[in-house]
């Protein structure tokens, strides 16, 4: 079924029957892949890419079995922010920001002025992308994104990042041999997808090339074209960790209820560290992603622009706090969480089919917690006189389902 949806995919994007014999080997021995491949070479050639390109790399293109189990392989579990979190931001990895903070201070610090990003932040993604160019991916490219490109899952998306990467190899920035990466095609040190390369990328050592594998200057100057192109704020830092007040409103919490930084002074929130709130003209929010128990977060602009890079709250909080800690700060004034057990995704699923049951719109039943089941279990705690924090963990878990089979039996 897989082979011929992707062969229903080829002939959405290009016309199959117009286009070139696929390569000797495709048609012998994946004759429906190497359909797939002559059309994403003609969608290749119809967007400018060069014919002898597109001609070298189709015929050493090959699908990856092991791409499609990784793509199909879902998490098992919720992972809690202390297990996210701790397994980031580490003391090595800080006193490693620290250290590549010095090496490369002339080049971050014109980067800084041109582009208007901190140093500190870019060593952060470099730091939680690669572990500072420790680990690239060593999956070839062009073979890790055809596989995708000719599957049912997402057909469209990575067709377009195909041709992409073809366009990165036919502009002499990299040899399809050394274009290695991610099984879903992140490039370099700051793992790019062949879009992100084709729009963001500069060349910041001056050698006619962008080269993110072998050039710092080009990945750090690359990370912050793309972090000023996503819209960042160079006035404003990503957030900070605050201290709530005892009798604070926890419903009020989630990136979506965004209030002016005044009003969130006048309802207690402080710095965790004791100092005052800026007196900025800005709105922010309240994260608590350990729930009322842990560190709290109040998120400015900027986050937003973080999760334009990655679309984790866990993920923008890490990358924060990362540059916070490079630049000198202390760790978090609260633990990360206290949470033993991760949350399984079934778990999570009939949780949002309960909570819907009960009257709240929890989204899809999908076994993902985002805001909307956030926001969800959030009424729901407020309404049971529970602390409405939203956080989900084995006691929310059972209030729902106590609710919910009491609703069944009172049905009954």
């Amino acid at each position: 079924m897989v082979k011929k949806h992707a062969l229903a995919v080829c002939l959405s994007c290009a016309a199959v029957l117009l286009a070139p014999n696929p390569p000797a080997f495709a048609q012998q021995d994946d004759p429906e892949f190497g359909s797939c491949l002559a059309a994403l070479g003609e969608r290749a050639r119809s967007e400018g890419v060069d014919a002898t390109v597109v001609a070298s790399v189709l015929e050493h293109t090959t699908r990856l079995e092991r791409v499609i189990d990784l793509d199909r392989s879902q998490p098992e579990f919720t992972r809690t922010f202390a297990d996210y979190y701790l397994n980031r931001i580490t003391d090595r990895r800080v006193a490693q920001g620290r250290a590549l903070y010095d090496k490369y201070h002339d080049l971050l610090t014109r980067l800084q002025h041109e582009y208007g990003v901190p140093a500190q932040y870019l060593l952060a993604f470099w730091g939680l992308e690669t572990n500072y160019g420790r680990n690239f991916g060593r999956i070839p490219t062009a073979n890790a994104l055809a596989t995708l490109a000719c599957d049912q899952r997402r057909a469209d998306f990575f067709a377009g990042e195909f041709v992409d990467a073809l366009k990165i190899i036919a502009a002499g920035d990299i040899e399809q041999e050394r274009m290695r990466g991610s099984w879903a095609g992140a490039l370099g040190h700051m793992q790019f997808l062949p879009s992100v390369f084709v729009k963001y990328a500069v060349d910041g050592d001056g050698d006619g090339r962008r080269d993110l594998w072998g050039s710092i200057p080009d990945a750090l100057a690359s990370a912050a074209n793309f972090l000023r192109g996503l819209g960042w704020q160079p006035e404003l830092r990503w957030g900070r960790e605050v201290r709530l007040p005892e009798n604070f409103d926890y419903s009020l919490g989630g990136r979506e209820q965004k209030r002016k930084l005044a009003e969130w002074v006048r309802l207690g929130v402080a710095d965790a560290y004791g100092g005052d709130l800026p007196p900025l003209d800005i709105e922010a929010a309240v994260l608590v992603p350990a729930g009322h128990r842990g560190p709290a977060f109040l998120v400015y602009d900027n986050f937003d622009v973080i999760m334009r890079w990655n679309r984790s709250e866990y993920y923008a909080i890490s990358v924060g706090r990362m540059a916070d800690r490079i630049a000198g700060s202390v760790p978090l004034t609260r633990e990360a969480g206290t949470d033993s057990e991760p949350i399984a995704r079934e778990e999570v699923r009939l949780l949002q089919e309960e909570l819907v049951m009960l009257g709240y719109d929890a989204g899809e039943a999908d076994g993902i917690f985002g805001p909307a089941t956030r926001r969800a279990l959030s009424l729901f705690q407020g309404a049971r006189g529970m602390i409405a924090d939203g956080h989900l963990d084995q006691e929310a878990l059972q209030a729902v389902r106590s609710a919910a089979s009491g609703a069944r039996s009172g049905s009954s």
